[in-house]
């Protein structure tokens, strides 16, 4: 073998042993010749007494510095291996959702650590968050183009997560065309501006619990705070709701909300452009109550700095969305943040809730779609979270 071979210092190697996929450079034996080496080397790791841990990527200018691939030191990561990995996430898919719209590969839970496939139909989005799954994206268009019948294929390259791996931003088409791409779900069509639109165009980890919120909708006022594109909003007045207010403060996102609206011949429909906050507030003053409110926020704990700051503000929503919830209606709320870990989230919104004099009963505590599977030893990647209450 002409591949690498790394060395984990003495001592590190417990949590490896456990079957964390992660080597940290602090944990490695970095020697000069290591940080000469391009990102997303394939290398071999081992403990300093020879214990074999496989076959790893290496990006000696990243915290994450050695992410794991195979468990056997020889594999040989070419065309082959990346097909074998996709076809797998495509058979847990077939199992496990009902359409052709969801999370197609979720990184280290696929076994392909820092890859992001989401499945439009016929367009799938990628984003590469690691060196190595940037060098291999041919490979990976390859497969994509092979295994489904797919008329394009787009690179989302643009998270944060690619600054850590020193890695440009861009956002390409990298085969076929992809216009005019329509998400169809719970017999809603919504229109996705895969280009130009957050992340990779439409958040599927929420489905399952969109279809939960969408039962408890017929009849109801709802609320959709912190909207974006109205996908709580709109399932709810498909299935019946009285009247839907979204809120959102980006009008692209709210552009989008009356699109679907229209296209879908949703009536009784309001939108407001506000912080969030300011807007609760208002209604607040205005003494409106709703049947049913969703608040699902952007991530406010954005980093482990971030993460006391960001728990408080889970708080403070539950405190305003719960003011403004009719006696025996429902509350959901959620986090995208896996620096908001769920005991601490769930702890801050009831006590928000207890600071808006309610009392409470919770429903329900999910998380996201088994589309977005989670690694046993990365608690990170089950970063979606939420609650349903009953408040009176």
């Amino acid at each position: 073998m002409t591949r690498p071979l790394l060395r984990l210092a003495p001592g590190r190697e417990r949590r490896l042993k456990a079957g964390h996929p992660w080597a940290y450079s602090n944990e490695l034996v970095m020697k000069p010749e290591y940080r000469q080496m391009q990102p997303g080397t394939i290398v071999r790791l081992e403990s300093s007494e020879g214990w074999r841990f496989g076959t790893f990527f290496f990006n000696p200018h990243s915290l994450m510095a050695a992410r794991k691939l195979d468990r056997d030191p020889e594999a040989v990561i070419d065309a082959d291996w990346v097909r074998r990995h996709i076809a797998e996430a495509i058979d847990l898919r077939s199992r496990v959702c009902d359409t052709d719209y969801h999370r197609l590969v979720h990184a280290e839970a696929d076994r392909l650590p820092g890859l992001i496939i989401d499945r439009f139909g016929d367009v799938a989005v990628l984003a590469a968050n690691t060196a190595g799954m940037d060098l291999l994206t041919p490979h990976i268009v390859t497969a994509l183009r092979e295994l489904l019948p797919l008329r394009g294929i787009i690179a989302r390259n643009d998270s944060p997560s690619r600054a850590l791996e020193n890695l440009p931003q861009e956002v390409k088409l990298l085969w076929g065309e992809a216009d005019n791409v329509l998400v169809y779900e719970g017999g809603v069509a919504f229109p996705v501006d895969l280009l130009e639109g957050q992340k990779t165009g439409f958040f599927f980890d929420q489905r399952q619990n969109r279809d939960m919120i969408a039962a408890l909708a017929p009849g109801a006022r709802m609320l959709d705070v912190f909207c974006h594109t109205g996908a709580f909003g709109l399932r709810c007045a498909a299935a019946g709701a009285a009247s839907v207010t979204l809120v959102d403060v980006s009008a692209p996102a709210l552009e989008q909300v009356s699109q679907a609206a229209t296209m879908n011949n949703l009536e009784n429909i309001e939108i407001i452009r506000d912080d969030a906050f300011d807007a609760m507030a208002k209604l607040a003053e205005e003494e409106r109550r709703f049947d049913l409110v969703v608040c699902d926020p952007p991530a406010f704990a954005k980093s482990k700095k971030d993460q006391d700051e960001g728990l408080r503000a889970y708080g403070r929503i539950a405190r305003a969305a719960a003011k403004l919830v009719e006696p025996g209606g429902y509350l959901f709320l959620a986090s995208c943040s896996h620096h908001a870990p769920m005991e601490q989230f769930a702890v801050q919104i009831a006590y928000g809730i207890h600071r808006a004099s309610r009392e409470a009963r919770i429903l329900a505590t999910v998380g996201a779609g088994p589309d977005h599977p989670v690694h046993p030893q990365l608690p990170e990647s089950a970063y979606l979270k939420g609650q349903l209450f009953q408040l009176f």
